[in-house]
């Protein structure tokens, strides 16, 4: 009895996934054709090529899988915020003075927000009538003013992009000649005691203007020790790093390249998933019953970020270089096997053919254990059930008492974090420019329908699709294909990369509208 149930579920099982299991055997057919045109060392190394911009595009595809899944939303400054993980990694590897200056303001900008229930309450003090709005917005922009004024009167020691001796390409070669060394740093413009005093009211007067703008009830504020200590230590550590600024500046030059790269990653993607939080409560939050105005207000955003970055940066491009680990060279390289990958030269020669140990090793490697990590997550913990069940039904989780948008806004997070992860990682292989977000953003969404909008593991195998398709096309691009009736091989021009990857996602949506892993919405 229980066989013949089993079989029959089986049956049914394959009834139902029929058209998804032919378009994967043949989309693997396909492949072993491809590769059979191929040498031995040109298709190891395409495939690593493919695996290593699949693993980048994944980890840009995977948060806006996470955020679209539970959230219905679909952030469009997904990309540039990948951009801006670069341009922070390359900062804290090649300028880590500047980062701990730029630490002391917004740890400062932090510490007051940690009372948030007593802004809360201070913000629920102004009525509700015709003039709380215009009172709300007069403290926003008071606010926001006395932030920037503030601010600005910080010391900063950071790079000119007009000046091409003290511009950021300057500084990535200094590394390269082992010359980098701290930039001078100013003071402050007044009284240090009065900028920062001046930067914590600020930033209160603004809370309680965002807070009265909600219109949300203060309720009962209970004196919390926790969240109290909480705010002096966010305020007591920005004392502490302005006061021990030299020293704590030295110790960072100190240290290799491949640790400095690793500290990198962390503040990379700490600071990533801090400005998704940010974004989901200030301008997601308020439209999640209009769509269409949050993909206009992503939209912009994504503008506003490229110009940040083209203000504080430069224009030009330029490249991030490797850490120490992925660089070596001289005797000994290249080394050879797959001990050679740990050995700390730049290239491997495996199979016949010569990988690159960060573009074709580390950057797969990474995204593997990403994969592995948030699937873990997902499965295993509670918060990965929560989120699971959210994106089957959002509404059951909200009746189970479960604070829903703290989870959007961790979720949020998590999303722009691996963006700002796969920005910091990208940065030694394909360089940084401001428009290396609109790049990646595409490949990102193409990958999304192919795997399934709300699905993670689509989005993995949605990624590794469009890497391998752009590989083979470019390596065939150059060797080319043997056709009938042909009298030279045909080789795909350059254009066709990003078109066959269109054309591989039409195909697809066309069998599978929901894609190869999606949930049905039909």
């Amino acid at each position: 009895m229980r066989a013949a149930t089993a079989m029959s579920s089986r049956a049914v099982w394959f009834r139902r996934n029929r058209t998804r299991i032919t378009v994967l055997a043949v989309l693997g057919f396909l492949f072993l054709v491809a590769l059979g045109g191929l040498d031995r060392e040109d298709w190891l190394i395409t495939i690593l090529r493919g695996l290593a911009v699949g693993a980048i595009t994944f980890l840009v595809a995977s948060g806006l899988s996470l955020i679209f899944g539970l959230m219905d939303v679909l952030n469009l400054a997904h990309g540039e915020i990948f951009m801006l993980g670069a341009y922070l990694g390359w900062t804290m590897y090649t300028r880590p003075d500047t980062v701990v200056d730029a630490f002391v303001p917004m740890l400062l900008l932090g510490a007051p927000l940690v009372l948030m229930p007593w802004l809360r309450r201070a913000g629920a003090r102004i009525r509700d009538g015709g003039k709380r709005k215009a009172i709300a917005g007069g403290l926003l922009v008071v606010g926001a003013a006395g932030v920037v004024a503030a601010v600005a009167r910080f010391p900063l020691a950071i790079w000119n992009p007009g000046v091409y001796t003290q511009s950021p390409i300057t500084y990535s070669l200094a590394i390269d000649m082992g010359t980098l060394a701290p930039l001078p740093r100013g003071s402050f413009a007044g009284s240090a005691v009065v900028v920062i005093v001046g930067l914590l009211v600020a930033v209160v007067v603004f809370a309680v203007g965002l807070q009265a703008l909600a219109g949300r009830s203060g309720g009962v504020v209970r004196v919390s020790f926790r969240r109290l200590a909480g705010s002096l230590l966010v305020l007591g550590a920005a004392v502490a790093l302005l006061v021990l600024r030299d020293p704590v500046v030295e110790w960072l030059f100190s240290l290799g390249t491949t640790t400095r790269f690793l500290l990198a990653i962390v503040v990379a993607v700490l600071l990533g998933g801090g400005l998704g939080a940010v974004i989901e409560v200030t301008l997601i939050r308020p439209l999640y019953e209009r769509p269409i105005y949050q993909l206009m207000v992503t939209l912009g955003l994504g503008f506003v970020l490229i110009e940040v970055v083209r203000a504080v940066w430069g224009r030009p491009e330029f490249t991030m270089p490797k850490p120490a680990a992925f660089a070596g060279t001289g005797a000994g390289c290249p080394a050879e096997g797959f001990r050679g990958l740990f050995s700390g030269c730049s290239t491997v020669e495996m199979f016949g053919g010569r990988v690159r140990t960060y573009n074709e090793a580390f950057v797969i490697a990474v995204g593997i254990v990403v994969l592995v990590t948030v699937a873990l997550i997902l499965k295993r913990t509670r918060i990965g059930m929560i989120i699971r069940a959210g994106v089957q039904d959002r509404e059951m989780v909200e009746a189970l008492g479960i604070n829903v948008r703290r989870v959007f806004t961790l979720v949020f997070a998590i999303g722009t974090g691996l963006a700002a992860l796969g920005g910091v990682i990208a940065a030694p292989s394909m360089g940084l420019s401001p428009q290396m977000g609109g790049t990646l953003l595409l490949l990102a969404l193409i990958a999304l329908a192919i795997g399934g909008l709300s699905s993670f593991p689509g989005a993995a195998a949605g990624a590794v699709l469009v890497g391998l398709v752009q590989q083979f096309i470019i390596r065939y691009g150059q060797i080319g294909i043997d056709l009938p009736f042909l009298a030279e091989p045909f080789k795909p021009s350059p254009p066709l990369v990003p078109a066959s990857t269109v054309l591989l996602m039409v195909v697809i949506l066309l069998l599978l509208p929901d894609g190869l892993f999606g949930r049905s919405t039909r």
